[in-house]
């Protein structure tokens, strides 16, 4: 496994913004060494079944930055969420900076472009966002060294954004006591995904991670930090040296017995566009209910 150079010497300065209708963690990470920031995993909230967008979420974050005097240089997407609705125009459009995700997009992009029946003019290159991400790309947050692991499984386009002394997994993890995301939608794969979390349980033991989302198992109070040595030590599905073979066999057991995700059918239509809604012939922002599409592959 290759062995990554990270150096943990600044103390990230990490914020959490829990949305409960979605049970999604957005970040704002600052550089502790100047004004500059990123925004990581944004929401945009919608009331599905009236077609209704709101702005509530995301504007949090925008005052948040506002009100810190930062400069916010990324809106980051851990990979194509399929349970919430990215707001990362909306934010760009407020306060600038660039929209990176994983290239694993365009695989996204071709999968999901058929599901939905999209036409030419929907293009499947990832050129949507500014940055296009791959394993082992590096940027910067002001003076603040980033490291872009590829960690797919869940989907194609994850990639876990090493910032100083903190990790940002997306759903590739997620807390201890909840183990790992599913890997049944069309171009996830669990032997990927135990792969990816090898990859990054290899990362330093007093690395922090942060979750995408948290849905407080067995009662407990929200979370959204822990530890590689935690997660390595004590997380259900893949701690204490769970086998390969292992977790595929309980990865797919579970993931047979799940539903999709309610808000899936507008999320991946939304979110393969970097945040943009998708639009009918005369311009119309439109979604489309594709039946018996969704099923994995």
């Amino acid at each position: 496994m290759t062995e990554y150079a990270i150096d943990m010497s600044q103390h990230t300065k990490v914020t959490g913004f829990f949305d409960q209708e979605t049970n999604t963690v957005s970040y704002v990470v600052q550089d502790p060494n100047s004004s500059a920031c990123a925004i990581i995993d944004s929401v945009l909230d919608i009331d599905y079944s009236a077609g209704r967008l709101d702005y509530k979420e995301a504007e949090t974050l925008v005052q948040f930055v506002r009100d810190q005097q930062l400069t916010l240089e990324w809106i980051i997407e851990t990979h194509v969420h399929a349970d919430h609705l990215s707001a990362a125009p909306y934010i760009q459009e407020q306060l600038g900076g660039l929209i990176g995700i994983g290239e694993g997009i365009q695989e996204v992009q071709e999968t999901f472009g058929k599901v939905f029946n999209e036409g030419t003019e929907f293009q499947r290159d990832g050129s949507q966002f500014d940055r296009l991400f791959k394993d082992g790309d590096t940027y910067t947050i002001g003076e603040l060294p980033v490291l872009v692991l590829h960690t797919p499984g869940h989907t194609p386009a994850c990639n876990t954004h090493v910032i100083g002394d903190a990790a940002f997994v997306g759903d590739t993890l997620f807390m201890p006591d909840g183990g790992s995301a599913r890997a049944d939608f069309p171009g996830g794969d669990a032997g990927q995904l135990y792969d990816s979390i090898q990859k990054i349980l290899s990362l330093p033991d007093d690395l922090r991670l942060f979750m995408c989302h948290d849905y407080g198992p067995n009662g407990r109070d929200i979370q959204w930090e822990t530890t590689i040595k935690a997660q390595r030590d004590s997380n259900i599905h893949i701690g204490n040296g769970a086998t390969r073979d292992e977790f595929i066999e309980l990865r797919t057991t579970r993931d047979a017995t799940l539903a999709m995700p309610k808000l899936i059918i507008p999320s991946l239509q939304v979110n393969m566009r970097a945040g943009e809604l998708p639009c009918d012939e005369q311009g119309t922002p439109m979604l489309k209910v594709p039946l018996n599409g969704l099923q994995s592959s």
